[in-house]
């Protein structure tokens, strides 16, 4: 047998305190392994182990468990390649993907400030008590929440009105009302995906704060059809359901049901569709809903036509009023085939108070593209003095199928003004000079060098560059360089401080 040792895997002994490495032993450590079971093996019998009687002092590193794989010959570590897809439900944006973000994000801005909105923004990151009510929503259980390292519990936001109504509360009576904001913000759900429903979202959000007429709501509807109508959508393909919240209320009024279980019974009808008439029916009674009412509340629920909704509350009700008020305006914008009565819309939000509404598409392919309602109590929720309030939530994902699905996305290619490039290697510096001079003039300008003139007309057609501006010796010395526009291919000489 061998005086050395066979070394495949090393149990030593530690002193105390001594941080445990699991790290594959490099050749270096195991030459020096080697030599010292050598100098051991002269005292001790042959072993295919260290002794553990061996010179502590000497540890420096320890070795592997038996079961680790052995170092690669190369002498370095390897590592396996990380996973390169973002989270499950989540997204990259690739050059291509963030010309269709900005440009849609543009349209919201557009609209907004038509509106004479004023752009707001709030952190991601939000106190974990602006989102966790008691009402049973369905959004309470989609949180992505978390203890951070000071001991506070934290959220990422899943939706935006919290942190606007902790804004408005913030700020106090430094603003005059009313309040016209708007943000377009990053969601967090974790939530079972589906087509246009991811675990994060862009959301556009316009919320009017301190006006309680149904004017709010009329404008905000109109901000949705505006942005709908400068995407290319027409009222064939969208519709927006409208309905009020006052209407559950008198049916639960009707049936002397708590006025303590509305925000519940919201909550729980706004499931129709997602689970069957019978399960809502069953988990109203559980919250102590009577048979008898949730019988009324399923037949209200199923009309579609604010005369019969009349009949059947009366005319002096105040969600009566309130509808034939949002659709005589609705008149009067220009917008009345767009919306539509349908009762059986409540949102699933427990702050909604008043008239609430969504908007669709016709085919049923899509879940709702956006949703909004008033909500004149949310305030006192967080211990302020209540304001009345009215927005809605406008997502990306959703939207951005259906322009798919109507052949409506925009052409976004990359846009370029100017290529430049230096014919010569020593013309370098001043194809830097030429480069800077047009992006002081406020020109995107795309500095080529190293490459052949071939791949420069290439590269040119690519990202539809506009001019190719050629700097060559011969024109440098009088002062010029050489311009091709690329559309039309004409091609000509100019002085360089003339150039623009």
């Amino acid at each position: 047998m061998s005086a050395f040792p066979v070394l495949h895997h090393h149990l030593l002994f530690l002193r105390p305190r001594l941080h445990v490495s699991l790290r594959p032993l490099s050749p270096r450590l195991l030459r020096r392994r080697l030599l010292f079971s050598a100098a051991s093996a002269q005292c001790c019998s042959s072993s295919s182990s260290f002794s553990s009687t061996a010179p502590r002092d000497d540890i420096d590193e320890v070795a592997e468990p038996p079961g680790f794989p052995p170092p690669p010959e190369s002498g370095r570590e390897t590592q396996q390649l990380i996973d390169v897809n973002p989270p499950r439900g989540t997204r990259d944006f690739p050059p291509e993907d963030m010309r269709l973000r900005n440009w849609l994000f543009q349209q919201f801005r557009e609209v907004s400030r038509i509106l004479s909105f004023e752009e707001v923004d709030f952190p991601v990151l939000e106190s974990e008590a602006l989102f966790i009510r008691k009402a049973g929503e369905e959004i309470t259980q989609q949180l992505y929440n978390f203890e951070d390292k000071g001991g506070r519990r934290v959220v990422l936001r899943p939706e935006i009105t919290p942190s606007l109504a902790r804004l408005v509360i913030k700020q106090g009576k430094s603003v005059s009302l009313p309040l016209k904001w708007f943000t377009i913000g990053q969601c967090w759900r974790y939530e079972r995906m589906t087509r246009g429903r991811r675990r994060e979202h862009y959301q556009w959000n316009m919320d009017m704060i301190g006006v309680p007429r149904v004017r709010a709501e009329a404008e905000l509807v109109n901000a949705i059809v505006l942005l709908f109508e400068r995407l290319g959508i027409t009222s064939s393909d969208v519709g927006i359901r409208v309905s009020s919240r006052k209407v559950l209320q008198a049916v639960l009024q009707m049936y002397a049901i708590p006025e303590c279980l509305f925000a519940e019974v919201c909550v729980i009808v706004d499931k129709l569709g997602k689970i069957t008439k019978e399960e809502v029916e069953k988990e109203l009674m559980s919250a102590g809903v009577t048979s008898e009412a949730v019988k009324g509340i399923v037949e209200v629920l199923s009309l579609a036509s604010l005369d019969k909704l009349e009949a059947v509350l009366g005319a002096d009700v105040e969600a009566i009023a309130d509808l034939k008020k949002l659709f005589s305006l609705a008149e009067h914008y220009g917008y009345s085939q767009w919306i539509t009565f349908d009762a059986s819309v409540v949102r699933g939000l427990a702050y909604y108070t008043g008239i609430v509404f969504e908007a669709f598409d016709r085919e049923g392919k899509l879940r709702a593209i956006c949703g909004g309602g008033r909500y004149d109590q949310l305030l006192s929720t967080f211990g302020s003095d209540d304001i009345p309030a009215c927005g809605f939530g406008f997502g990306d994902a959703v939207i951005v199928e259906l322009l798919k699905e109507k052949g409506l996305l925009p052409d976004l290619g990359r846009q370029v003004d100017d290529i430049v490039f230096p014919l010569d290697e020593e013309l370098e510096g001043q194809a830097s000079m030429v480069a800077s001079a047009l992006r002081r003039k406020g020109h995107s300008v795309d500095l080529v060098e190293d490459k052949r003139l071939k791949w420069v007309f290439k590269h040119a057609e690519r990202v539809n560059a506009s001019r190719l501006i050629l700097v060559g010796n011969s024109e440098w010395q009088r002062g010029m360089v050489r311009v091709k526009v690329l559309s039309t291919r004409e091609e000509y000489e100019t002085k360089i401080d003339e150039l623009s």
